[in-house]
C-alpha cells in the first residue's frame, strides 16, 4: 500500500535522525582494542606458573593383581563388620598387598585400592620422583612457607607493643626520679631547719640550766668509768 505523500514527508526527519546516529556510532573508536597476536615462540616463560604436579600413576594390569573380599573391621556398623565389603590387592611381580574399606561400597574400594597399589609401585619405583614424594614435599613447602609469615607477623606485633611499653617505662622513670629528687630536697631542707632551731633554742636557754646539763654529763661519763674498771678488775 502506498502511503500518501504528506506523510512520507512528516517521517523523512525520523530517517536522517537514525541515519546520524548509525554514522556517529560507527565513527567512535573501540574503548578496548584487541591487543596483537604474540608471536611464536619456544622459549619458556618467565612469568609462567611452576610445573604441575606429575600425573596420577595409572594402576597395572589385572593379569598381575590378586583379589580378595573380606570383612572389615574397625567403626561403621555391620555392614563393615559382617559383610564382605573390604577390597584386598596383591601385587604378584613385587609382592604389595593393600587394603581398603573406606567406603561400604565394594566397587569404590576396588577402586580405591587399585590407586594406592598404583601409588605404591610408584613409589617403589621412582623414589624422590613419585607424586606422593613431589605433592608431600610441596605440602610441606607450603606449611612451612605459611609459618615462616605467622612468625614474622606476629614478631612484628611484639616488637611494636614492647616499643610502646619502653617508652611508657622510660617516660615512668623519668617521673619517678624527679619526685624522687625534689623529695630528698625537702627532707634536707628539714633538716637545716631543725637544726637552725636547736642552735637557736640552746642560745636562748640560761645559763644555769647548761651548767646543770654539763654536771650531769660529767656524773653519767664518771659511771661508766667506774663500771669499766670494776668489770675490769681480777677476781
Amino acid at each position: 500500500m502506498i502511503r500518501p505523500l504528506p506523510t512520507l514527508l512528516r517521517s523523512l526527519p525520523r530517517l536522517f535522525l537514525f541515519r546520524g546516529a548509525l554514522l556517529t556510532t560507527a565513527a567512535l573508536p573501540l574503548h578496548n582494542p584487541p591487543a596483537p597476536a604474540a608471536a611464536f615462540t619456544t622459549s619458556p616463560n618467565p612469568n609462567a606458573k611452576p610445573t604441575q604436579m606429575p600425573s596420577r600413576p595409572k594402576p597395572p594390569p589385572e593379569s598381575e593383581i590378586e583379589e580378595f573380599f573380606v570383612k572389615g573391621s574397625g567403626p561403621g556398623g555391620q555392614k563393615i563388620n559382617k559383610t564382605a565389603s573390604a577390597v584386598q590387592l596383591r601385587h604378584i611381580p613385587t609382592g604389595i598387598v593393600v587394603k581398603s574399606q573406606a567406603t561400604r561400597s565394594r566397587s569404590q574400594n576396588r577402586k580405591i585400592a587399585r590407586d594406592q597399589l598404583a601409588a605404591r609401585l610408584d613409589e617403589l619405583a621412582n623414589g624422590a620422583q613419585s607424586r606422593t614424594a613431589v605433592v608431600g614435599a610441596a605440602k610441606l613447602k607450603k606449611a612451612a612457607s605459611k609459618a615462616k609469615k605467622s612468625r614474622r607477623k606476629y614478631r612484628k606485633l611484639a616488637e611494636a607493643t614492647t616499643a610502646a611499653c619502653g617508652g611508657e617505662e622510660e617516660g615512668r622513670a623519668v617521673d619517678d626520679e624527679g619526685v624522687e629528687d625534689e623529695w630528698i630536697e625537702e627532707e634536707e631542707e628539714e633538716v637545716e631547719v631543725e637544726a637552725v632551731e636547736a642552735v637557736g633554742s640552746k642560745e636562748q636557754e640560761p645559763q644555769g640550766q647548761q651548767n646543770q646539763r654539763g654536771d650531769e654529763g660529767k656524773a653519767v661519763q664518771e659511771q661508766q668509768t667506774e663500771t669499766h674498771d670494776t668489770n675490769g678488775r681480777k677476781p
